[in-house]
């Protein structure tokens, strides 16, 4: 039993999460008190599930517990692995944060239309998150998949009464049931290929056949709509823009990496994976990163900008589970271990600092009262609390020392470098094609948070909200600065993740565990935690100096030189359009921005307007005219439904003929 209990910790966290917002629902006391309630529950259930998922991952414990159910799709199967608790991890770290956030960014008593909503809705989904990860069987997944694909409808969906919500939902819902289905096809192969609909063992099934390539490419186009690889990114701009912040938090920091770990656990299914399985990650993986921080970079929305920088981070994920798969390919644990670890602890960062970010972003949209950067402005001494923290998550987002998202993608490098060494052919020339890549997109994360960055928080307000902003309450402060600190833990101390992630990299293929190497021998992890303290031990000296020296010089203040130009004003500063406008009219041909430049028509022209628009290319260029395409096409099949009953009678016994004689 006491092995068990790990398991049964991660359990009843899945378990106290789906009750918690049911007294709210039922109207069990106050709106108030109900609200408090579910987030004591969230609390309450991160505590036990973290302490589950960290001493199953000290100890590699896995279990099985499988349960007889009348639905079909075999029995309800589920387990607890490494795998599954390195995902709980995030899960339930962001769920805590976000719950407790929310208690000042959408209190009870201001939203009483749509509070037992999103607080039931939340708390199911962190349940089905959960679920998701611990299924052994397609019945059980399929439902808790299902059920984490409504939640979120609902969460996201909260401020239903906005035309752009409904829309950004209705996208939502189409692209999750879009790979829904294609999972359908997935697990009904998946039963074909191991002869159960229970999960098959690790590295139990061929890689090398026909079926086993079907299988790849649509858990690659199943999970990948979920994670928002691109092509299949689509839902997701618009879903994190207009959701809840603390929603929005959710979803890109943990949503998107139950795609992950879908591709992670269906990869794991096989053995001798073929190469080109890798490439074809790694490629995806680069045309995600690069292409998603372009579009980040020409983004006016704070909240649309954040997510273009998932879509980026899912790229680097999926890049480093590519250099992983050609690991496998080769015979190469080194490469296996250094990918999937660094894809693995990028999951885990992504989570902490783009969670943070969002939160960030809420508490500026919660002060100003427009997720437009234009609007803001010289909001460093108005928000001191929001502005370190968002600078915090600013910095790991671009894979800066001494934070964690410098580490994970060192690892990432790492392997990229080990596999220009170590192989040969293709595998070696994508390799060497991914480091430029992934350098390329660190340069441009910069770049964009620079212009984010400046145009919030530095420079005079642009906009009378901006003035006079407040800063955000302490239930908003707090989840804040313990994601910050995470931040800070992982990046200061790596070599205290580095078990966690060779216990998890080890249940991937558990065959290999023996000869599998240990990370802190492969990577400098103990070198990252001396130049992270130098780094801030040079800044902290150079503050104080700096502080000294101010001490002791005669301040004058006044305005900002204008340039000879004797009445400036805040337009004159730079926009995020102006800060951007070189890179994007450099990919201008794959961005396809939307400009409406001014004219000038006479001597004496009459005032003029500049504006400027990044479209959502992919949707409204590429997918929306070919679905416009699909159903002119369709339209003469549609006479067949005539709106007669007799009509439809008479298809009904046709089917059932055709059916009978395929079945003689």
């Amino acid at each position: 039993m006491s092995g068990d209990l790990p398991a049964i910790l991660i359990v009843c966290a899945a378990i106290l999460a789906a009750c918690s917002g049911l007294p709210l629902l039922f109207r069990l006391g106050s709106a108030n008190f109900g609200q408090r309630l579910a987030t004591a529950g969230i609390l309450v259930a991160a505590a036990a599930g973290i302490c589950g998922a960290m001493t199953t991952l000290l100890t590699s414990t896995r279990i099985i517990w499988s349960l007889s159910w009348p639905f079909p799709f075999g029995p309800a199967t589920i387990g607890v692995d490494p795998l599954t608790a390195f995902f709980a991890l995030p899960i339930l770290l962001v769920a805590a944060c976000c719950s407790i956030y929310a208690l000042d960014y959408w209190p009870a008593n201001d939203h009483p239309r749509t509070i037992r909503k999103l607080t039931f809705f939340f708390g199911l989904l962190v349940a089905s998150m959960l679920l998701t990860t611990m299924a052994r069987s397609t019945g059980i997944f399929l439902l808790s998949w299902e059920v984490m694909a409504l939640a979120a409808y609902f969460i996201l969906t909260t401020d239903d009464h906005t035309p752009s919500v409904r829309d950004a939902g209705t996208v939502y819902m189409i692209c999750t049931h879009t790979g829904t289905l294609v999972l359908f096809a997935f697990f009904a192969l998946l039963q074909a290929a191991s002869g159960s609909y229970i999960f098959p063992a690790a590295a139990t099934l061929a890689a090398n056949s026909p079926l086993a390539t079907t299988l790849f490419l649509l858990a690659l186009f199943g999970f990948g709509f979920k994670a928002g690889i691109m092509p299949f990114h689509i839902w997701l701009p618009a879903a994190h823009a207009n959701a809840p912040s603390h929603v929005s938090a959710i979803m890109s920091g943990v949503i998107l990496k139950i795609g992950i770990y879908g591709i992670v656990r269906s990869l794991s299914f096989f053995s001798a994976l073929p190469l080109w399985w890798g490439i074809v990650l790694l490629v995806l993986g680069m045309l995600s990163g690069v292409i998603g921080v372009l579009f980040a970079l020409g983004q006016h929305d704070l909240k649309r900008l954040l997510a273009y920088h998932s879509i980026e981070n899912i790229g680097i994920i999926v890049m480093g589970l590519g250099v992983a798969v050609i690991g496998i390919s080769s015979g190469s644990r080194l490469l296996m271990l250094l990918g999937l670890a660094g894809a693995l602890l990028h999951v885990l960062n992504h989570a902490t600092f783009k969670a943070l970010l969002f939160l960030g972003a809420g508490s500026i949209i919660h002060s100003v009262g427009t997720r437009e950067i234009d609007r803001m402005g010289g909001l460093l001494r108005r928000l001191p609390w929001t502005s370190v923290s968002f600078l915090t998550g600013a910095v790991a987002i671009c894979g800066l020392p001494p934070l964690n998202g410098f580490v994970s993608e060192l690892l990432i490098y790492l392997g990229f470098f080990n596999g220009v060494i170590i192989q040969e052919g293709a595998a070696a020339f994508s390799s060497a094609l991914a480091a430029p890549a992934l350098a390329l997109i660190g340069g441009l994360a910069i770049a964009c948070f620079v212009k984010v960055f400046g145009v919030i928080f530095l420079g005079a307000p642009r906009s009378a909200a901006a003035e006079h902003p407040h800063e955000a309450g302490w239930s908003m402060r707090i989840p804040m600065l313990l994601l910050a600190l995470v931040c800070f833990a992982i990046g200061l101390f790596p070599l205290l993740i580095a078990p966690l992630l060779t216990t998890a990299v080890a249940s991937f293929f558990p065959a290999n565990a023996p000869s599998l190497p240990a990370l802190e021998s492969q990577a400098p992890l103990g070198a990252l935690t001396l130049v992270g303290f130098g780094l801030l031990l040079i800044t902290v000296g150079v503050t104080l100096w700096y502080r000294r020296r101010l001490r002791a010089t005669t301040v004058a203040s006044g305005p900002t030189w204008g340039c000879g130009y004797l009445a400036p004003t805040a337009r004159m500063q730079y926009t995020a359009s102006s800060f951007a406008d070189l890179l994007i009219n450099l990919t201008a041909g794959i961005l396809r921005p939307d400009r409406h430049p001014p004219t000038i028509e006479s001597p004496f022209p009459t005032p003029q307007r500049f504006s400027s628009h990044l479209p959502e290319t992919v949707l409204e260029q590429i997918y929306i005219p070919l679905l416009s395409w699909g159903y002119r096409k369709a339209l003469p099949i549609r006479h067949l439904q005539h709106g007669h009953l007799h009509l439809y009678i008479l298809y009904t016994f046709i089917t059932l003929v055709v059916l009978l004689l395929i079945s003689l």
